[in-house]
């Protein structure tokens, strides 16, 4: 896609999706008080799965910066003595790596010189974000969540790095697992990147990786999600797009105003979808109240 056609596509994006000029919130406003009731009825069988993966702490070709995790009590030199006594620890994480699961608040993306709506990409300072930080999302993100499984659609384990997901793909998906995206759904897209991972080992996802065609962000349009997922961070790599590394990234976050969760795992809720023979269920999704973050840490849940 060239420069130009991106540039279409976008502002299409932007018009269709356009609120007020004071809106902070963007497609969270999809996701009404009546929508939230309604998925808390997704629950019947009151079982619950982690959408994270474990934090990692070891360095790989994904990731150089890995999280940090010290202990500062006990020490580790000292006996044990009588009495009350805590274990304490501490720790350090790049929010935005291509490992731990985490979520993108909306001053994450600047592209023209602007944040999501209009607001100056000066309102990123030094000391965090003034506007659109992930306290947007302070009150949790709680709706129904819908699982679209395209390895399953196309019969295989996972999609090799570099290829594509469209938007006839998130369509046929649907056909297959008897289920549709609505207004307010939280959508997750499983390419299957922690399985390849886990069973090839790591590789350097900046150069390759699954994820979804540019175009495919108008299904998300059309259907007026909330907030989108993925096991890998959305967007393919090497990116199809000339001169924008992150094309999804740029439409979404950007131009809709939609939140995003990245490095996601579904190998533990796929199994569980199938055996109960449902792709929806309500997903609750609780970031941590970090002011002026341009992101956050994130362990989604979904209560089937």
């Amino acid at each position: 896609m060239s420069t130009e056609e991106f540039r279409a596509l976008h502002e299409r994006v932007r018009e269709r999706t356009r609120r007020g000029p004071g809106d902070r919130r963007g497609t969270l406003g999809n996701l009404t008080p009546d929508r939230v009731a309604a998925a808390a009825r997704e629950v019947t069988t009151g079982r619950t799965v982690s959408l994270a993966a474990p934090v990692e702490t070891r360095a790989g070709p994904d990731n150089p910066e890995p999280a940090r995790h010290r202990m500062k009590a006990p020490d580790p030199g000292r006996q044990p003595s009588p009495g009350l006594r805590f274990a304490l620890d501490r720790f350090g994480m790049n929010v935005h790596g291509d490992v731990d699961s985490h979520l993108d608040a909306l001053c994450h993306v600047l592209y023209d010189g602007t944040l999501y709506n209009g607001v100056p990409a000066g309102s990123v300072t030094a000391d965090g974000a003034t506007e659109l930080a992930v306290d947007v999302a302070r009150d949790g993100v709680v709706g129904r969540g819908v699982l679209l499984d395209i390895p399953r659609l196309r019969g295989v384990p996972w999609l090799e790095p570099g290829e594509q997901v469209t938007a006839a793909d998130l369509t046929a998906a649907e056909a297959a697992q008897g289920v549709r995206t609505g207004p307010g759904d939280v959508l997750l897209v499983r390419v299957g990147h922690r399985r390849r991972r886990r069973e090839h080992g790591a590789w350097n996802t900046a150069e390759a990786r699954a994820g979804l065609r540019p175009e495919a962000v108008e299904f998300l349009v059309d259907r007026r999600v909330a907030m989108l997922g993925c096991d890998g961070n959305s967007d393919t790599a090497p990116s199809t797009v000339e001169g924008v590394a992150f094309p999804v990234h740029v439409l979404t976050i950007h131009a809709m105003g939609m939140q995003l969760m990245d490095y996601l795992q579904f190998e533990e809720l796929a199994p569980v979808c199938e055996e109960e023979g449902r792709w929806s269920f309500l997903c609750a999704v609780a970031p941590l109240r970090l002011p002026g973050a341009t992101g956050s840490p994130v362990n989604p849940i979904a209560v089937l």
